[in-house]
């Protein structure tokens, strides 16, 4: 694993890169970014952000979600995929949000996860951006570079990799660390082809030496 020097290193250099490190995803309330998050499941930030305004314009309320027909949410989320199981969910979550806390986004791990569809990478991502907590959201970009960085040992396994995480990443820095790494997979550490030559990181990173 890393030592501490060279993980504050890590996190001061994706700071100067990266010093705003917001979510891409858009919204406006709460629970809009907890349903956007679902929607990114296996879709791109980007197609969210694209279908999202005209599915909030359509039901602009928590009310309206949770009265909604999951067949129509499913027409108006087609294009993200696995549409019909992600507008179910959005209903379902809706309700509950609704009936059981009081038409607000709640701020523990245990509740956000009795959600329908929420895992422990949509919660991690709401305690953080939502509630200002600690937010570890080992997403595939954080996974892949922790990785390859040796800050993580390389496991896949998003609750292996978050415990890993939870002792090297101060908390305080976590949840815009998580939100730094996908900008910087997107950007340099490819899943395929990372730029490994001129990369800020590579003084640090085991992979990028092992590439020369």
């Amino acid at each position: 694993m890393k030592s501490k020097a060279a993980v504050k290193r890590i996190i001061e250099t994706l700071k100067g890169i990266y010093p705003d490190a917001l979510c891409s995803l858009q919204y406006e309330k709460d629970y809009e970014l907890l349903f956007a998050v679902r929607l990114s499941a296996q879709c791109t930030d980007a197609r969210v952000n694209q279908v999202t305004p005209a599915l909030y314009a359509r039901f602009p309320t928590l009310e309206s979600f949770a009265e909604a027909d999951p067949a129509e949410v499913g027409e108006y989320i087609r294009s993200c995929g696995f549409f019909n199981g992600k507008a179910r969910d959005i209903v379902s979550c809706a309700q509950r949000l609704l009936n059981d806390f009081g038409g607000k986004v709640p701020g523990t791990m245990e509740e956000l996860t009795s959600l329908p569809g929420v895992g422990r990478k949509t919660a991690n991502l709401i305690l953080g951006d939502i509630f200002g907590q600690e937010g570890y959201v080992c997403d595939t970009h954080c996974i892949r570079i922790t990785g390859r960085l040796g800050i993580t040992d390389g496991s896949k396994d998003p609750l292996q990799v978050e415990k890993q995480l939870r002792l090297t990443i101060p908390p305080e820095e976590s949840n815009n660390f998580c939100h730094r790494m996908v900008l910087f997979g997107r950007d340099t550490c490819t899943a395929r082809s990372p730029k490994c030559q001129g990369c800020p990181l590579a003084g640090d990173c085991g992979t990028a030496k092992a590439s020369k």
